[in-house]
This record gives structure tokens, C-alpha cells and sequence, in this order.
């Protein structure tokens, strides 16, 4: 679990007027607001959960109950980002689905309650595979079964008929997803940079010169890897959920796909930047290669990935940028997230290994 700082979490809105900063929970206000709807929130207590460095996750214990709340980050934020109550809105379409979301149990619109938007929804039992594989998945066929999972889920993902699940409009211009996601992010890029970092620059106008077409618009996550899965403990290994859709949208599938690959280390690769170790675990054996998970794709989704190099680029062009916020978020003091502020040189890192997939690398 991520440290707590003394401000982030309050009894009263009273007890935090004196701080510097807004507080990320409000105990009081919050425990009522799980009893209007129907959640216990006696002898309420929040700790931070899990390792993300994005929306802030809180693992809600009460008298009777297990909850996880999502709320976002102190700001200041950039448009559009960190919106939990699109996520909400996501998670509940998805519900009845084939899809392996968690279950959305209230949603917060009132930013009277705790300062800020925020959801509630059931905790999932299992575990996120992120530094180690724990001791009950640690054997070859089980790292394997983990490897067509995380391809299976996402599949699943995809098929999903959007529209007939309450998605209509959920995003502008699905079929113009790719050049929609090359100008929204080259506009991110100028309003948080905090430096000039031509990498970023020389990425962005490759991306835009050979973007590929796009095939039917399906739903997709944005930021689709292990980390933001969760196993069941026990062997044989079956994902049972997949978390953080804050950046989800409808657009080009392939997107997924790329992240994923872009994210995942295989053996024989070189070294990563500390930035790019996202899935360093799965240099182990029995987790499938690059172009397995590829080729496990597009047998059970029956798509083709028409260029893998251009979605692998993107990929961590939008990490480069996303990252440079969450480390301008950090250098103003809004965070005490130790890792994004280490992000000075990691942003950089990220940006180099681009240009070097642009340049064939």
C-alpha cells in the first residue's frame, strides 16, 4: 500500500481549514454518505491501496464491510483528465457484460461530501502481479496461463457492443480515435511540459505522418497491462478484474494491444529504464513473448494488428506525456508520490525509447 501524508485524510471539512492543502478524504461526510446508500460506514477508516500514481485509490473498512473508493488526485489537473465519474460511468455499462470489472455500488457527484467527485465500488479478492508473482502462480504454466488471461480479458473487452450497453456518445468521433489521441496529447504536451524535450516533439510529428487505419471502434481501456489486473490467489491463474479505465475510450482497439506490448518485457530484451519497468516480471519463463500475445490476439478477436511499431510508439509517447503531468503535479507539491518525483529524468527516458521505435529501434 502507498504511505498516507497527515493532510490527506480528515475527520471534518473544520479539521482540514487550517492545512496548506485540500484534504484527499473526509471521514465524517463520507460515512454518512455510505449509509444514505445502503453501505455501513460505521467506525469508518481509509488506507491508501495499491501502487497507483494517478486517481487516488482508498480501501474503505468499516463495522461490516470492505469498500474501495476512487477519487482524483489533488490538482491542478488537466481538462478532461482524472474525470472518476466518466470511470463510474464506464464501469456500470460494462456490469452486465462479458467484461471482468468490479462492481460499481454508489457513485459521489457532490463535491460538498469530500472535496472532489468520487465512486465506490465492491473490493475483488486476488492479487495484482506487479514486482514478484506470488508464490501460488510462481510456476511456468502458470505464468503462461496469466499471459493468455490478460489477452483473453482484453478480447473480451473489445466485443463488447458499446452501443447497446448505454456508450452512445461516451466519446467524440470514434472512428477518428488515433488522430483524436495525436492532438489531444501534443495539446497536453504544451500545457504541462515543465521543460523542452525534443524527443517529444520529433514522436509526436512521426505519429501524425504515418498513422495507420483504423478498423471498427470498439471500447478501450488506455492504459491496459498486468499491473492494472488482478489475479485470483489461487492456482490455476484466472484474472478476475481489471481496474484504473479513467483513460478509457472508443476508439481503435489496437491501441490496447500496443500499450500492452509496449509495456511488457521479455527475455533477451535489454534493460529498461527504471520508468519503463511496468512489467519487468514477465521477462520470467512461461509468460508469452511480444509476438505471442500478438498472435494470441488476433485468433481470438479475429482482428489483425496492421503495424505494431506505430501503436508500440504511441504508447509510450501518451506515457511521456501523461507521466510529465503527474511529475509537474509533483514538483508543485500536490502529491507526495516519492516515484512521480523522480519522474525528471524518467520522462526523458521514456521520450528516447520512441524516438529510438520510430527511428527502428
Amino acid at each position: 500500500m502507498s504511505a498516507s501524508a497527515p493532510d490527506d485524510i480528515v475527520a471534518t471539512h473544520a479539521a482540514a481549514a487550517g492545512n496548506e492543502r485540500e484534504p484527499l478524504l473526509v471521514l465524517e461526510p463520507l460515512r454518512a454518505f455510505l449509509d444514505e446508500h445502503g453501505l455501513d460506514g460505521e467506525e469508518l477508516c481509509a488506507t491508501p491501496l495499491g501502487d497507483g500514481h494517478s486517481n487516488v485509490t482508498y480501501l474503505l473498512r468499516s463495522a461490516g464491510a470492505e469498500l474501495v473508493l476512487r477519487r482524483p488526485p489533488r490538482g491542478p489537473l488537466p481538462p478532461s483528465a482524472h474525470d472518476v465519474l466518466r470511470e463510474a460511468r464506464l464501469l456500470r455499462a460494462l456490469a452486465p457484460t462479458g467484461a471482468r470489472v468490479p462492481r460499481v455500488l454508489a457513485v459521489g457527484d457532490d463535491e460538498a461530501v469530500i472535496g472532489a467527485p468520487f465512486y465506490v465500488m465492491e473490493r475483488v479478492a486476488g492479487t495484482v502481479v506487479s514486482a514478484a508473482v506470488p508464490p501460488a502462480l510462481d510456476t511456468p504454466a502458470d505464468r503462461r496461463r496469466m499471459s493468455e488471461e490478460l489477452v483473453d480479458a482484453l478480447v473480451e473487452v473489445h466485443a463488447v457492443d458499446w452501443r447497446a450497453c448505454g456508450l452512445e456518445g461516451f466519446s467524440r468521433d470514434p472512428d477518428g480515435y488515433l488522430e483524436r489521441q495525436l492532438r489531444r496529447f501534443g495539446g497536453l504536451w504544451d500545457q504541462l511540459k515543465t521543460r523542452e524535450i525534443a524527443a517529444v516533439e520529433h514522436v509526436g510529428g512521426w505519429l501524425q505522418a504515418h498513422v495507420p487505419r483504423s478498423g471498427p471502434p470498439a471500447i478501450v481501456h488506455g492504459d491496459y497491462r498486468l499491473g492494472n489486473t488482478m489475479m485470483a490467489a489461487d492456482a490455476p491463474a484466472r484474472l478476475v478484474a481489471i481496474f484504473d479505465w479513467e483513460m478509457a475510450a472508443i476508439g481503435d482497439p489496437l491501441a490496447d494491444l500496443g500499450y500492452l506490448c509496449a509495456m511488457w518485457a521479455q527475455r533477451g530484451d535489454p534493460e529498461l529504464p527504471a520508468l519503463l519497468q511496468f512489467g519487468g516480471v514477465t521477462r520470467q519463463e512461461g509468460f508469452l513473448t511480444r509476438e505471442e500475445l500478438v498472435a494470441r490476439y488476433e485468433a481470438r478477436s479475429g482482428r489483425a494488428m496492421t503495424d505494431i511499431r506505430w501503436y508500440r510508439t504511441l504508447a509510450l509517447w501518451k506515457a511521456a506525456v501523461f507521466m510529465e503531468g503527474n511529475y509537474r503535479r509533483a514538483i508543485s507539491g500536490s502529491t507526495d508520490d516519492p516515484w512521480l518525483k523522480g519522474f525528471g529524468a524518467g520522462v526523458v527516458e521514456l521520450a528516447e525509447r520512441a524516438r529510438a521505435l520510430t527511428l527502428g529501434g
